[in-house]
């Protein structure tokens, strides 16, 4: 069977935004004679909706844009139509509704398959919203019979690890029911190293089962979450057919009768793969938020160097404007240097002296800080006129300012409310500092984008004189490696000690992490890329005491 695979980039809400891409893509694949297209999990919706699936009129129009869409398909009477979309289940009891793939063709609706395992962890919530289906259905199609599944439904295999999230295997029971192909509709995020899991996993499917396996991905950023698409499809051996391309959308058709193209899933660089996604991040947030500009505070610091290379990429050099902002602490490279990287990045630069504000701010708060030391107060004062100043620019020209913190910092807390983490966009909040250095060496892999000396320096607020990030911090390599196993591998403070690590550095980091979870509430939005982000990916209580210790 000839299938389009649509890997689309939907925009949440925007129902009848979405129905026209489709059917644009419905039309070009019918023309070039495939006989089914594949769109991906809750296209017609976007994913993630999530409350406005509380919203009856929101409800309305998706069922009024399945029933425009059943009428279309009668343009193309022998082409089918698979679109993931949100169903009612006419029942008293439940939340109401189900996450479900509808198969159309000639003006009919001839399948609604409804997914059955409903994740609640990371950054899925889909309990909060949908009820599951209770069983998997094939339908016979064209000669062949079809076995669909939604996303997570393709997730539990038995095949891998010891822990699984559900008693049932939605594949096999379609198998069990005399599916010939297997399709999965999903809405998979992006997470360093993803593409490797989801080959592994919808292969093994396959090969497991002596079936073709198509999986569709969707495209696109939508808040906090990436999609990197990826689609793929196998023949019965478990082997490539087709991989489609990451970040990018596109349809393409496959025969699902042919053997392999490609022996296994071609190389993926980590840092090429990262780079894409943030960019596609970046480009996704602005244009769906209906921005088209960015401000970004240039420090002189790679973290800012980083997030400029990464804006220019995502909405090009002349719609990126940097402004440095010294004070006395500032030294003479840091401004020269932000301006070296301006230009060889083409982006204009401004520059701000601030000391003049910093001492009206001192002069104002002479009286009720008189006799105090010089302190953390001081010193953030210089990064809150900073944010002030970038988001002046935002409110005058109209540019979302993109924040620079990384992920170690947000982490114990080194950044400042209403500072530096003032802005629209946390573009690089889920990158460990050594992350930030790989990926900036990665950008002067052919040429110097990224001034040399930038990378070279000790990082510094440069908040008071002679001040280095690790006056106050572990080594970023150490903290680093104790954030990874205490964020994404969640282990006890004596697991990690017997990692190798100083018990009292553990101690610290484990405890500024936690008591900074109201600055991270605070923060703008983050960019996930890791298999356990601040906000979205990550809920823990504020207002709250626990210790393991």
């Amino acid at each position: 069977m000839k299938i389009a695979i649509a890997q689309l980039n939907p925009i949440v809400g925007d129902i009848a935004g979405n129905l026209t891409k489709l059917l644009a893509s419905c039309r070009d694949a019918a023309n070039h004679g495939a006989e089914l297209i594949v769109a991906p999990e809750l296209y017609l919706c976007g994913y993630p909706p999530r409350d406005l699936l509380s919203y009856e009129w929101f409800l309305d129009k998706l069922d009024q844009a399945i029933i425009e869409l059943c009428n279309a398909s009668r343009e193309f009477p022998t082409f089918g139509i698979v679109v993931g979309t949100v169903r009612r289940s006419g029942k008293l009891t439940g939340k109401g509704f189900y996450n479900s793939a509808v198969l159309i063709e000639n003006g009919k609706i001839l399948l609604e398959q409804h997914k059955q395992l409903l994740p609640t962890y990371d950054v899925f919530d889909e309990r909060r919203y949908f009820d599951p289906g209770t069983t998997g259905h094939v339908i016979a199609f064209h000669n062949q019979t079809l076995g669909i599944s939604i996303c997570e439904d393709g997730w539990n295999d038995p095949d891998f690890g010891t822990h699984r999230e559900y008693e049932t295997d939605p594949i096999e029971l379609l198998v069990r029911k005399g599916a010939t192909i297997l399709i999965n509709i999903s809405a998979s995020p992006f997470q360093l190293g993803k593409e490797k899991i989801r080959y592994d996993r919808f292969g093994n499917h396959a090969r497991k089962w002596r079936l073709p396996m198509i999986f569709c991905n969707q495209v696109g950023a939508n808040d906090e979450i990436i999609f990197d698409g990826n689609s793929m499809a196998f023949d019965g051996n478990g082997l490539l057919i087709e991989k489609l391309p990451s970040y990018e959308e596109t349809t393409v058709i496959v025969d699902s009768s042919v053997q392999y193209r490609l022996e296994t899933l071609p190389a993926i660089d980590p840092m090429e793969s990262l780079h894409g996604a943030l960019v596609l991040g970046i480009r996704d947030y602005m244009a769906k938020c209906g921005f088209k500009q960015a401000v970004i505070g240039l420090s002189g610091g790679i973290d800012s160097a980083l997030t400029a290379c990464l804006a220019v990429d995502a909405i090009g050099a002349e719609n990126v404007r940097g402004v440095t902002m010294p004070s006395e602490y500032s030294s003479s490279g840091s401004v020269d240097d932000s301006i070296e990287l301006a230009s060889k990045l083409g982006i204009r630069c401004d520059t701000l002296a601030i000391r003049e504000i910093y001492d009206t701010y001192l002069a104002t708060l002479s009286e009720p800080f008189a006799n105090t030391p010089f302190g953390i107060a001081e010193e953030n004062i210089q990064a809150r006129i900073r944010g002030n100043l970038l988001m002046a620019y935002s409110n005058k020209f109209g540019g979302i300012v993109l924040t620079t913190g990384n992920k170690s910092e947000i982490a114990v807390g080194y950044c400042t409310l209403y500072g530096d983490m003032s802005g629209g966009l946390a573009a690089i909040s889920d990158l460990p500092k050594t992350i930030v250095y790989q990926l900036s060496r990665w950008y002067n892999r052919h040429r110097e984008v990224i001034p040399t000396a930038i990378i070279v320096k000790a990082p510094s607020a440069e908040l008071r004189p002679n001040q280095k990030d690790q006056d106050s911090l572990p080594p970023y390599d150490i903290l680093d490696a104790i954030l990874d196993l205490y964020l994404e591998e969640q282990k006890s403070i004596a697991e990690i000690v017997a990692n190798g690590f100083d018990p009292e550095t553990v101690k610290w980091v484990i405890r500024t992490v936690d008591r900074n979870e109201y600055k991270r509430k605070q923060a703008a939005p983050g960019l996930r890329v890791t298999s356990k982000a601040f906000g979205v990916g990550r809920r823990m209580p504020i207002a709250a005491r626990w210790s393991e210790s």
